[in-house]
């Protein structure tokens, strides 16, 4: 099945899971699509200084991919800088937060699959 970017909605939250700012979601393909086993993938945009706060993964992982900017995630109590190339997987009920600490637009894939 083939989407074309130019095609995909896009969602925009305010103050994602009690961070700041706004964030524009593209989901690449809706959930019905994406069978039993995931339950998001997204290109996901946060403005510079926007953040998506801290939340937990039971019971599922969620990937981030770094695409563009500068971002700083924390997870379980530890903080780590991330750059285009960079990934990180959180779940088993690990919490995880990320901020957009650049001065351009970060641009990351997030996909959740189900344990």
């Amino acid at each position: 099945m083939f989407r074309d970017e130019k095609g995909l909605e896009v969602e925009y939250r305010e103050k994602m899971r009690g961070g700041d700012g706004t964030v524009a979601i593209r989901h690449l393909f809706p959930k019905d699509e994406l069978g039993p086993h995931c339950r998001m993938m997204a290109r996901i945009t946060l403005p510079p200084g926007a953040s998506i706060g801290p939340h937990d993964h039971t019971g599922e992982r969620e990937l981030y991919h770094i695409i563009r900017g500068k971002a700083c995630l924390e997870e379980n109590g530890k903080t780590y800088t991330m750059v285009p190339g960079d990934s990180s997987i959180t779940g088993g009920g690990g919490v995880h937060a990320l901020r957009n600490i650049g001065d351009e637009p970060l641009e990351l894939l997030a996909v959740i699959v189900l344990d």
